[in-house]
């Protein structure tokens, strides 16, 4: 990521921190105590807060991931429980303010303000959200700590030759080694993904976290994948975040072959399918990158089934006009913690599962690894075994 990305990422992070992080002093701690000493501490033990999000999200930048490991788990995690306390709370206080117009409604007599009944609300809403924030969040910690669960997946194609009846592709996605998930968690991956013994692996998008430099040794582990078919990745924005020239030509060193806008021939026997990639619609801010689905299929068999990695679920709606037979995407992580899902469908036609776009099946999964929170709700890491069926 250059210097000016990594600006605008740190200024607009920290800008809704902040401003997240005063909503909380106000009903966390001014409306729960007139004293001037709790109310200055709060303060400052909520600014110390709202820097600890984008300090844990990029320190390890500066610093190596090893070094910066305890700061970045501590500040992504309270970046998970920021996002459940302000769900929790912000729901109480719409709970209020139903409650009181529905009053105001009724028209009851004028009455003076009675300030140790409002400051005991305003405690008992903030224990309430408090303790619900604490329990989702620990329900969280402990569902993002587990493994993938494996998803099997069938999907029909049109005209499938006989020859790839029951092809079965391994698809991992959003795997986000980087300063949290380390070698170990990758290895186990690898070695699960390889007992399912796929006939191709594909790597839909934002794979890693960090620079060639950081990952080297991280990633050194994908040379062990195993698949007849071949090992292919498609670019996310991640990749695009960490320097995707790089990462590409590297991968290549480990077997790893990224498709960009390109497609590939898979053959059995007399058959064959097309296997197809395109760039994330991030690469456009990149020069000779950028997603451009036309160049891949150009030329192709027309009776030939097209199976296309590409990392966004909305890059669909190409695929469905020139098409294309099954898409495989990632990138949402299936909203990772409930009900952030919920935002996720303003931008992206599909969050998980696998959806019909005209000729085109969808499926979204929710990832392997986890983003920024160590933290998974209702949203399980995923290892996706995709099986093709004639339609």
């Amino acid at each position: 990521m250059s210097l000016l990305r990594l600006f605008v990422f740190l200024s607009v992070v920290t800008t809704v921190s902040l401003a997240v992080h005063r909503y909380f002093w106000v009903r966390l701690v001014r409306d729960v105590t007139p004293s001037r000493r709790l109310r200055r501490t709060g303060a400052v033990l909520c600014l110390t807060l709202a820097l600890s999000v984008p300090l844990g999200l990029t320190l390890w930048r500066f610093v190596g991931a090893d070094t910066a490991r305890a700061v970045s788990f501590v500040g992504a995690t309270w970046a998970g429980v920021l996002f459940l306390l302000l769900v929790c709370l912000l729901g109480a206080d719409l709970l209020r303010g139903a409650v009181r117009l529905t009053r105001r409604k009724a028209r009851p007599p004028a009455l003076p303000v009675d300030l140790g009944r409002r400051r005991f609300l305003a405690r008992s809403v903030a224990g309430v959200a408090g303790a619900g924030a604490a329990g989702l969040s620990t329900a969280a910690l402990v569902e993002g700590a587990r493994p993938p669960e494996v998803v099997e997946v069938t999907v029909p194609v049109r005209r499938l030759p006989a020859a790839f009846d029951g092809f079965r592709i391994a698809q991992l996605s959003d795997v986000h080694v980087g300063p949290l998930l380390r070698r170990p968690f990758l290895e186990d991956l690898v070695r699960r993904t390889n007992a399912l013994a796929p006939d191709l692996v594909a790597l839909t998008g934002d794979l890693v976290d960090g620079s060639v430099d950081d990952l080297r040794d991280v990633v050194a582990v994908l040379a062990d994948l195993r698949a007849p078919h071949g090992v292919w990745l498609t670019t996310g924005n991640h990749e695009y975040y960490m320097g995707a020239d790089p990462w590409i030509a590297h991968l290549a060193t480990l077997g790893v072959r990224t498709l960009r806008n390109e497609r590939v021939a898979l053959t059995r026997g007399d058959a064959s399918i097309d296997l197809a990639g395109i760039d994330d619609p991030t690469g456009a801010g990149f020069p000779g990158h950028g997603p451009d689905l036309a160049r891949a299929l150009a030329g192709r068999d027309p009776a030939r089934p097209v199976v296309l990695l590409a990392h966004q679920p909305k890059q669909v709606f190409d695929a469905e006009r020139l098409g294309v037979d099954v898409q495989l995407s990632g990138h949402t992580h299936g909203g990772q913690i409930a009900p952030f899902g919920a935002l996720v469908r303003f931008v992206q036609p599909a969050v998980a599962g696998l959806h019909r776009f005209g000729p085109t099946w969808l499926y979204v999964s929710r990832g392997a690894g986890s983003w920024g929170p160590p933290m998974r709700l209702g949203n399980p890491a995923e290892l996706t075994l995709v099986t093709l069926r004639p339609a």
